[in-house]
């Protein structure tokens, strides 16, 4: 037998019974482990003589101490320091990813949402005014360079043409009649001149011949053959002043003619101009499309009389790019060559590669139409936006609707 203190009082308990009450129990835990052990030090522990205590004061009952073995209490102070190391390792981690992903991933990119796809927007409007007899094109088609968008009623137009040629045909017979003209007083030109010269012969001949008779005096003719002789010398250079003035007035009119001529021939190159004019203004009554693209806009209705210049439609090409307005702050290492990804409010799964064209000189507001004015009132510093063209590289842009206006993501990597 074993003596065991447990309570107040001495209780002697055989270590067997303890053992066998002790394995009767549930499971043990940390605490039942600690009891049992204790119970089992008291039980081999040798009895004590009781001390004296006053019979009237109970011995007041005193709480187990529960010591834990050296091996159970250091293994949660291992456990909290390898936690508190894969924590920190966990940490270092973190901060060595976030570290990677931002040198590799945001660092050397520059993106702006404040970007739209631009193009060259044409607007057809008619060369000449009418009513609109046929309309040819829906809305959104895609049509050919040169394709006939429109007619406007010809009537008027093929009248016209008539009529400049009709012009042009007189014109041209006044231009024959001139050269005809002139041709006839040409030759009466040159008619006059042999007629000047034949009245010179006579001339000469009748001065010889007055002469002549004067020489040999009235001893060898009479007086009424001398008088003759000088009449008809006087009479003979009388002619000979005639035929020149003749020849004159000739060659007057054949420059008259010539002068007729070329009045003639400039109607002639005016009708001609006129014809041409016309012959244009029926061909503009076909309204044709300057150069590929999609019909947008469309405002024009058959039927409809519409005015020269007035805008009838819009032609917008295939061919588009990309307006990025960045901060100016974003500009520092970007050039122009550098690869840019693409991704569309429309298409957003679609990642297009596309690359900088050109920076523009000068922000946007410089530009508006109401510049801002920098040294008036209190200045308040803003970050400017600088335009940069950027151009699709990818060929399979081609297979999709971009159209200016719509939103897009540009990353340009700028490192």
């Amino acid at each position: 037998m074993f003596r065991s203190v447990g309570t107040a009082h001495d209780v002697e308990m055989p270590v067997d019974e303890i053992k066998a009450t002790m394995n009767a129990t549930e499971p043990m835990n940390a605490a039942t482990l600690n009891q049992e052990n204790t119970l089992t030090f008291r039980a081999l522990t040798p009895a004590l003589p009781p001390s004296p205590r006053p019979i009237s004061e109970p011995e007041a009952p005193q709480p187990a101490v529960v010591t834990e073995p050296a091996s159970e209490s250091g293994a949660p102070k291992k456990s909290n320091r390898l936690r508190h190391l894969a924590a920190g390792v966990a940490v270092l981690a973190a901060g060595l990813a976030a570290a990677v992903y931002y040198v590799e991933d945001v660092a050397p990119y520059e993106s702006t949402d404040d970007a739209f796809i631009e193009a060259h927007v044409t607007p057809v409007a008619p060369q000449v005014a009418g009513r609109v007899a046929q309309l040819l094109v829906r809305d959104n088609q895609e049509v050919k360079a040169g394709e006939v968008l429109l007619q406007i009623d010809p009537s008027d137009f093929q009248t016209k043409l008539d009529e400049e040629r009709a012009n042009l045909a007189a014109s041209q017979s006044r231009l024959a009649q001139a050269n005809a003209q002139f041709t006839v007083d040409q030759a009466k030109v040159e008619q006059e001149k042999a007629n000047v010269i034949a009245a010179q012969a006579e001339a000469n001949q009748a001065e010889a011949d007055n002469k002549r008779y004067q020489a040999v005096g009235s001893f060898a003719v009479s007086e009424s053959q001398l008088d003759l002789a000088g009449t008809q010398a006087r009479s003979a250079a009388a002619q000979v002043d005639a035929a020149q003035n003749k020849e004159l007035a000739a060659e007057a009119q054949s420059a008259l003619d010539q002068a007729a001529i070329h009045t003639a021939a400039a109607e002639v190159q005016g009708s001609q101009a006129a014809v041409h004019q016309a012959e244009l203004n029926l061909a503009y009554t076909q309204v044709k499309a300057p150069e590929a693209g999609y019909v947008t806009h469309r405002t024009v209705e058959t039927g409809a009389y519409v005015q020269t210049g007035q805008a009838l439609l819009a032609l917008v090409p295939r061919q588009v790019w990309i307006v990025a307005n960045f901060k100016e702050t974003q500009l520092t290492d970007m050039r122009a060559g550098q690869p840019v990804t693409v991704t569309m409010d429309a298409y957003p799964q679609i990642k297009f590669k596309a690359h900088v064209d050109s920076i523009q000189s000068g922000t946007g507001p410089r530009f508006s139409l109401l510049p801002p004015e920098n040294a008036t009132g209190n200045y308040v510093k803003v970050v400017q936006r600088v335009p940069v063209k950027i151009v699709l590289d990818d060929l399979a842009a081609a297979n999709y609707v971009l159209g200016p206006g719509m939103s897009v993501v540009p990353e340009v990597r700028v490192k």
